[in-house]
């Protein structure tokens, strides 16, 4: 699962429900065992999001990507199903 916002719309939990809604649609109507996030490491705004909804950091791939010429890592984080506490 990945996900972006514009800047006029960051910052207001935005995020954070969208990613709340796939999970639970995952868990409950696919009935998925696991969802991933995976994300930069330098980008603790998106990181805030798995930890806030209780995701296990899983693992770090370093120089994931270049963006802009820098060489930046990707963390990967998972939640299984019977973790998974909708009401967080």
């Amino acid at each position: 699962m990945g996900y972006r916002l514009g800047d006029r719309f960051s910052g207001k939990g935005l995020a954070t429900k969208a990613v709340r809604q796939l999970i639970d649609h995952s868990f409950n109507e696919l009935d998925l065992r696991k969802v991933e996030i995976g994300v930069a490491t330098n980008n603790l705004k998106s990181r805030a999001i798995p930890e806030r909804l209780g995701f296990t950091q899983e693992c770090i791939i370093r120089n994931y990507e270049s963006l802009n010429g820098e060489y930046y890592g990707r963390i990967i984080y998972n939640l299984l199903k019977e973790e998974w506490q909708p009401n967080i």
